[in-house]
Parts: C-alpha cells; sequence; structure tokens
C-alpha cells in the first residue's frame, strides 16, 4: 500500500494538531483523533519524500498513539495505546502449549501472543483511580512481560517512600522501593492490577495495562490513625541482607539513645561504640579503624571530603545533629566508586528539607547552642535547610574565678546549608555547602585556628529506564594557624593548608534484573600549601619562612557489577584504574645511593616547570563481596579489596591533633597500598528484635609512614629526609549483639585487634625495634563497648 509523498512543512510549528490538520489539507486524508490525546511536543522537520505511512511513523514516535489507515475511505484513525489488527499474525494458531514467555526467550519459537483486549474498567466505583496505559504496542511485538519503574513519593511532601511494597492481585511481591522511592518490576503484557499499601500510608489499587516497557510515578497519601501504640521497625534485616561485608549504616536517631556529651547529640560517638572502631585516647580527633591510621580514612560530607570531622579535640562532632540524616561506614570492601584511603570510608549524608510546610528544630546546652530550619522552596518540588551551631566557652571560662584561665579561648561555630530541588520525576539536584571555625589558646600567647570549608552540588538523571546518571562537582578546604604573640620580639604568623577539586561522572545501568553496573570516572586536583611563617608586628624579629606549593591531580576509571546469582547469593565485584601525579613548579633533591637521605648525600637537584610531572603511580584496586543466606535470617559474608592512598598525614603525636598537616606522595614518598580481608556470619533472632554478628579480618598495609627520632616535620622543605615507610598489617575479631527495639534496647560490641609495623630500612637511623613488628600507638588488644538505653514513657528515657 503506498501513498504519494507527502509536501508538509513542519518548521513552522511544533503542535501536533496543528501539523495533523495540515497533514489532512496536503494529503486528502480524513485524520479522527480525540484532543485531549495530543501533547506539545518538539518535531523535527521531516523528509518531503516520505510517504503516508512513513511520516504518521515518524511523526507519532515520541507519543503512545498508534494509527490505522483506511484506503478505501481515505481515512486515518488515530489510537491510544493500542492498535487494529486487519489480518492474524502468521502461525496465531500454532501449538497452544508452548508457554509464550519460554518460547520467546528459551527456545527461540516465534509463538504469537493474542492482541491486548482492555474491557472491565468502566464500572468502577465513583472516586477509583482511572487505568493507567503503559507504552503502544508495536506490530510484531511478542514480548510477553515489560518493565514499570518509577518513584513512590508522599503526595503531600514529595518526599520518597522506602521500602513500599507493590503486589500484584494475588498478593504476590513484585518489588520494594528503594531508599530514593525507585521501584522496579516486572508486568505481563494486557491487564494487572497492583496494590500498593505501608505503614502511615492510604492503600491504593491501579489497574496497569502494559504495552511496553514505562514509567509511572506512585504519589502516595498519608493516612492518619489513631492507634494505641505504634512500634515502627525499619531496616531490620540490613544486618543479614546487606550485601556488602564491613559495613554499618547509622541514621540520626541512634545518636539520641547514647549520652550525650555536655548537651550534644553525635552521630560519631555511635561509630565509637562499634566493634573494629576506636580512638587512640582522649583528645583524639580521628578514628582508628580495624588498626589503620587515622589518616587512612575518606570522610566524605554529601561526597566532598571532610578533612577534619570533628571540634576542639574531639570532643564535639563537626556535624550538625539536627541536618545530618545518617552515614554508612565502610569497613571492609568499600564501594567500587570511592577510593584514595586504604582503612575505611565515612559517608555522611544531610536530610532533604520539607517541601511542605516551614520546621524548624533548636538546643541550648551547657557550651552550645544550635538551631536548624527547613524552608520549602517550591510545594513538593524543592527546599532548603539551614543549620548553625555555636559554642560559647570562652564566656564560661572568663566567669570562672582562676586567673590563668581569664586569657584562655576555646570556641567553634559551624554553618551549613542544603538545597534539594526534584526538577522532574526523571531529574533531580542536590547542593551542599558547610564552613566551620575553631579557635583555641592552651596558653596565653598562642592561639590556635582551623577552617572547614566545603560545597557539592549533585545532578541526577534518569536517562532511560535502565540508565541512570549522575554528576558531582565538589571542592574542599582546610586551613589552620598559629598566631603567637610573646613577651620578646618574637610574634608571628603561621599557616597552613590543603585544597582538593573532584569532579565525578557516573552511570547506572541495570542491564538485567540479576545486573546491576556502576561505572564511571573521578577525577581530583590536589593543591597543598605546606605552611608559611611570617613576623607578627612591625617590631618582630622574626624571619619570613614560605615553603613551595605543592600540587598533584589523579584521574580513576571504575567499574562494578552486583549480581544476584540466585535468591540466596549475590555478588558485588568492580575494580579501578588510578593514575596519579606530583606536579610542579618544585625543586627536588636527588640523594647518593647507598646513602641515608640527609643534608650531606645530596648529589643534585631537578626544577620542574609549572604543572610539570615529577613523579607519576599507577595501579589497579580490585573490589569483591559475596553474600549467601544459609537461612532466612542467617546469613555469611566474604570481602576482599585492595586500594591505594595518596596522601598522608605528617605529625610527631601519638594521637591526630588539629595542626597535622598533608602530604602529598612525590618523587621520594611513594603512595601507601592496602589489601584487606573479611568474612563473618550475621544472624537476626526473635522476629529480628535481635541482631548478631561475627567477623574476622586480616589486614596487609605498604608503604606506610612513620618518623625519624626527633623528626622536624613542620615548615621542612626537606621532609623526606625525615620520614620513614614501612610494612603493616592488622587482624581481629569482632563481635556484636544488638536490641533495635522494646523499653530496653541498645548493643554490646567487643573487638580482639592487633595492630603492628615495621620498619625495617638499610641505615640503622631508618630501623625501628631492630626491623621487627611492634605494636602501633592505637593497638588496643581488647576493646569492649556497652550502650543501653531504656524507654520508661515515649518522652523520658535513660541511657548509659
Amino acid at each position: 500500500m503506498a501513498q504519494d509523498s507527502l509536501q508538509i512543512d513542519t518548521s513552522s510549528s511544533n503542535d501536533l494538531k496543528t501539523l495533523l490538520l495540515r497533514l489532512e489539507s496536503r494529503s486528502g486524508y480524513k485524520v479522527f483523533f480525540i484532543d485531549s490525546w495530543l501533547t506539545d511536543l518538539d518535531f523535527p522537520p521531516v523528509d518531503d519524500s516520505l510517504s503516508l505511512p512513513d511520516y504518521l511513523d515518524r511523526l507519532l514516535a515520541q507519543t503512545n498513539l498508534n494509527f490505522f489507515i483506511l484506503e478505501d475511505t481515505r481515512q486515518v484513525i488515530l489510537l491510544k495505546n493500542g492498535m487494529v489488527y486487519d489480518q492474524l499474525p502468521d502461525n496465531f494458531f500454532a501449538d497452544d502449549s508452548i508457554d509464550a514467555e519460554d518460547s520467546n526467550e528459551r527456545t527461540g519459537i516465534n509463538q504469537p501472543l493474542a492482541p491486548v483486549f482492555v474491557d472491565g474498567f468502566y464500572n468502577r466505583d465513583p472516586g477509583q483511580y482511572p487505568p493507567i496505559y503503559i507504552g503502544k504496542q508495536r506490530p510484531g511485538s511478542q514480548a510477553a512481560a515489560f518493565t514499570l519503574s518509577g518513584r513512590v513519593v508522599n503526595a503531600r511532601t514529595g518526599e520518597p517512600l522506602q521500602d513500599i511494597p507493590i503486589r500484584d492481585e494475588s498478593g504476590t511481591l513484585l518489588g520494594l522501593s528503594s531508599g530514593e522511592g525507585q521501584y522496579r518490576i516486572r508486568l505481563p503484557r494486557g491487564h494487572t492490577r497492583i496494590s500498593i499499601s505501608g505503614l502511615g500510608i492510604q492503600a491504593m489499587e491501579r489497574d496497569v495495562i502494559m504495552y511496553a516497557d514505562g514509567s509511572l510515578d506512585l504519589n502516595m497519601e498519608e493516612d492518619v490513625q489513631q492507634l494505641e501504640e505504634v512500634v515502627v521497625e525499619a531496616d531490620l534485616r540490613d544486618n543479614v541482607e546487606e550485601t556488602v561485608a564491613g559495613s554499618e549504616e547509622i541514621n540520626a536517631d541512634e545518636s539520641k539513645n547514647i549520652p550525650v556529651v555536655l548537651g550534644e547529640r553525635d552521630i560519631l560517638q555511635v561509630a565509637r561504640n562499634l566493634p573494629g572502631i576506636s580512638t587512640a585516647g582522649e583528645g583524639a580527633t580521628g578514628f582508628n579503624v580495624r588498626g589503620g591510621k587515622a589518616d587512612q580514612n575518606l570522610v566524605l560530607l554529601d561526597e566532598a571530603v571532610l578533612y577534619n570531622p570533628t571540634h576542639f579535640f574531639g570532643i564535639f562532632q563537626a556535624l550538625n545533629p539536627f541536618t545530618t540524616e545518617g552515614v554508612t561506614i565502610y569497613k571492609g570492601a568499600m564501594p567500587v566508586e570511592y577510593g584514595g584511603r586504604i582503612s575505611s570510608v565515612f559517608d555522611i549524608r544531610t536530610g532533604d528539607g520539607n517541601t511542605e510546610s516551614l520546621a524548624a528544630e533548636g538546643s541550648i546546652g551547657p557550651v552550645t547552642g544550635n538551631l536548624a530550619v527547613e524552608f520549602p522552596i517550591k510545594k513538593d518540588t524543592s527546599s532548603l535547610v539551614a543549620g548553625a551551631r555555636m559554642a560559647y566557652a570562652d564566656w564560661i571560662l572568663r566567669s570562672l574565678d582562676e586567673e590563668s584561665l581569664n586569657n584562655s579561648e576555646a570556641s567553634f561555630y559551624d554553618f551549613i546549608t542544603h538545597y534539594n530541588h526534584q526538577l522532574s520525576p526523571e531529574e533531580s539536584l542536590k547542593a551542599t555547602a558547610y564552613f566551620s571555625h575553631d579557635d583555641f589558646s592552651i596558653t596565653s600567647d598562642s592561639l590556635y585556628r582551623y577552617n572547614n570549608a566545603l560545597a557539592s552540588i549533585r545532578w541526577d538523571k534518569r536517562l532511560s529506564e535502565r540508565v541512570g546518571l549522575a554528576i558531582l562537582l565538589a571542592n574542599s578546604d582546610y586551613r589552620f594557624g598559629i598566631r603567637y604573640d610573646g613577651d620578646a620580639n618574637t610574634d608571628f604568623n603561621l599557616d597552613y593548608g590543603i585544597n582538593q577539586s573532584q569532579f565525578k561522572l557516573k552511570f547506572t545501568n541495570s542491564i538485567s534484573e540479576n545486573h546491576v553496573l556502576d561505572y564511571g570516572i573521578n577525577a581530583n586536583l590536589y593543591l597543598v600549601n605546606p605552611g608559611s611563617k611570617e613576623p607578627r608586628g612591625g617590631e618582630s624579629a622574626v624571619e619570613t619562612i614560605r615553603i613551595d606549593r605543592e600540587k598533584a591531580a589523579d584521574i580513576t576509571l571504575f567499574a562494578g557489577d552486583r549480581f544476584t546469582v540466585s535468591d540466596r547469593l549475590t555478588l558485588d565485584y568492580g575494580a579501578r584504574l588510578t593514575v596519579f601525579s606530583a606536579l610542579g613548579a618544585a625543586e627536588v633533591r636527588n640523594y647518593a645511593e647507598g646513602q641515608p637521605k640527609q643534608q650531606a648525600s645530596v648529589v643534585s637537584t631537578d626544577n620542574y616547570g609549572n604543572l610539570e610531572p615529577i613523579k607519576t603511580y599507577f595501579g589497579p584496586e580490585f573490589r569483591f563481596s559475596a553474600r549467601y543466606l544459609l537461612a532466612e535470617n542467617l546469613s555469611a559474608k566474604i570481602g576482599a579489596n585492595s586500594s591505594y592512598q595518596f596522601l598522608h598525614t605528617l605529625s610527631n603525636n601519638t594521637t591526630v591533633s588539629p595542626i597535622d598537616t598533608w602530604k602529598i606522595s612525590d618523587f621520594h614518598i611513594a603512595p601507601q597500598r592496602g589489601y584487606q580481608l573479611t568474612a563473618g556470619l550475621f544472624q537476626n533472632l526473635d522476629d529480628d528484635r535481635w541482631e548478631l554478628s561475627l567477623e574476622g579480618y586480616y589486614k596487609i598495609m605498604d608503604d606506610v609512614l612513620d618518623f625519624k627520632t626527633g623528626a622536624n616535620l613542620f615548615l621542612n622543605p626537606n621532609v623526606e629526609t625525615e620520614i620513614l615507610q614501612g610494612d603493616g598489617k592488622a587482624y581481629g575479631v569482632e563481635f556484636l549483639v544488638r536490641k533495635s527495639s522494646g523499653d530496653l534496647n541498645g548493643w554490646l560490641g567487643y573487638t580482639y585487634s592487633r595492630s603492628l609495623y615495621r620498619f625495617d630500612g638499610v641505615f640503622p637511623e631508618e630501623r625501628v625495634n631492630n626491623g621487627e613488628f611492634f605494636p602501633s600507638n592505637f593497638d588496643k588488644p581488647h576493646d569492649i563497648s556497652l550502650v543501653a538505653n531504656y524507654r520508661f514513657t515515649r518522652r523520658y528515657s535513660v541511657s548509659a
């Protein structure tokens, strides 16, 4: 059936109705349609030589409309979703004992499927939802089932709803919504009635007619009921079902169940009480995770690096407890998109604001005050969270009747803003800005200051039913300084800083029901001010010292796959490929072979221009973890991973302090490398009221840093003469029993672990403990933590 070519101009209009009416006048065919079916879409110019069927195919390709041409009466009938069959498919009367889906997907036999007939949807009770038509039929389509995906959200606030079950008429569970409210289910061709229900939302049924793959967002209404008692239990099976070995999920509510410090809730205090995580002692600002150093942890706030997550020597966290949603800690096999540290990742998330109404929360404690406000910018679409904290310890110190404290200072403040915008059902934008400042003076002549500043913006876009895209831009800046005011003419200002800029491009591809791929690229630029010392005031006799700035850059390709082998076995595996380069401008000293690195052994110097590569390191990393369900409430997990670390802290102290400096791997200092194996058993008991876990690990570390006795690290242009690099190993067993519900709840954790290091250099000054392994400063063979909370009423409880 052929028609003459059409001469229809589409360049002056993109309105579908206008184009169809113009088609009538040019072709002589009468077009029948319903106005409400037509949508405004962009239509590119169409080739003049197209026939009528080809023109209509092109015109309606991005719509849910089909067409049927009656040649005898010169009429074009538009149909929504369905199509007209004017003849039976080939082999229509083939053996119907062959299952269609089986024949198509396994045997390769072309078993025809009956057309989709829609009937019985117009005698429903008033007020019920109308049927939903997904996609449109296509000639020759033999698929027996299609994919339906979308988001489940609160219709009032626009916030995603997690773990909402979606079932068919028989009650069979089709799928659950994720933490972002996303779901993905398979429905048979034609009509299926799905039901959606959950605690606190109104149950809903929808009649869905599937013609092809498509999307449907489910807006759920809240269901308020008067109950005597409501117990909400969420994520109870994560202990057993979570795939990644050695991971911990902490939400902000858990920080309410441990004793507060000077009136401040502290989500990081929860982390310190978990097995495998410890600190070197009181006043330590960092964490030692499974025998690793504090600088071996990657701390992220909304995916931007937070170099110092504490205030005032670790007594207070640098996170606003009212704006923090939670933190995920990876002690074992970290996700493939993360790298740059060899021990752990602390992934801290800020909560999205309320898009419906204004909300605020505040507190006043003995030392600090805190306020957080949520502003809806556009109802159900966007919101802004703003939080501020301030410590007023200065006022308290000056009020004490102690002359030695009159000139002391101890204060901090921090600010955070977080913006989230749901641009469309398939597109969202989130941005965070954070700043913190600390002042403290332990003597009357020295004032210490340090700042954290970071910003991140992330754009997520669902490119298709199977592919999602995320783009991240972030910048982190950490600085500290000392202002010295002495009695003599030795006053000075001392400054140090590190700045990191990050770009990440990540794709998520659900290539099948069993495989979910994550892949992308990550790049960082590092700028380091190793330190400067300048006279303070015109009478100071201090000489100016400035260490040359350091630069470096890295780029990483990563790819990972989550493979659901069966209902019992799930695998997570992937790899990273990183190239790191230290960059000029710089002057690099060459030392004589066979002699220790010192001033006397310098034989020459090399000068490198701006951004010229000085030393490049290249290496692959791998990630692997597996979970096997031995029973419904019992699982076994194993994990293995390797990683590189190109940044190191320089410190003469046992504990991390705010004045530690970060050093880039360069010509003389190699990157650290870490390798870890972990395995464990995880079980839930008594209807998931009790969680038990037993996990063991073994870790090897290469090229870890230590320093010679009496090393001069700060303001040293040739710090490589003071540094030792050696080996480390850590191993241990972690046990945890946790009760998450009931009036009495909490957990008991025990860790047996060892953390050992060895520095066996060629020369005596490079050898520690005769080159044998020795316990690290933070080696704690036995560590036990008990956290208990007893609830008297809904409002009153006691914790210890």
